[in-house]
């Protein structure tokens, strides 16, 4: 497909024209959050992908069985300065199941730079109850 080289208001666009070709090389879009989810014997790890949040920036929630990660930016003006373009993404989102059974007291977060990780326990299995005879009348 090819690209129109200006833009609405007929200037020439250097940053579309560059991303349009190194875009398919070198950038991977991703619309959600990058998280690596490891398992142990008691527990399950997740590291989320958070470069550039600051720690106040990020809220960790509990509802109906699902953890849900927000990040938000805060808009900051800086006088003098005039963007000429911005992608910094400033909010991201995702959520996961953990089970209904899970706690919020349970959950661990921290977060070192760059990366939020959650400790969530295993739900522990229900105890059956021992096998007993029956006396037949």
């Amino acid at each position: 497909m090819k690209r129109d080289l200006q833009t609405r208001n007929g200037n020439y666009d250097l940053f579309d024209v560059f991303d349009d070709f190194f875009k398919p090389m070198f950038f991977e879009e991703t619309k959600e959050l990058r998280t690596d989810i490891k398992e142990t014997a008691e527990a399950y790890e997740l590291d989320l992908e958070l470069p550039g949040y600051a720690k106040e920036e990020i809220k960790v929630s509990l509802e109906n069985g699902y953890l849900t990660v927000n990040a938000e930016k805060g808009q900051k003006e800086e006088e003098g300065k005039k963007y000429l373009r911005r992608e910094i993404r400033e909010s991201t989102s995702r959520s996961y199941y953990v089970g209904s059974d899970v706690a919020k007291e349970q959950i661990k977060a921290k977060y070192n730079n760059g990366i939020l990780t959650l400790t969530v326990p295993k739900e522990q299995p229900k105890k059956l109850p021992e096998a007993a005879t029956i006396e037949i009348e």
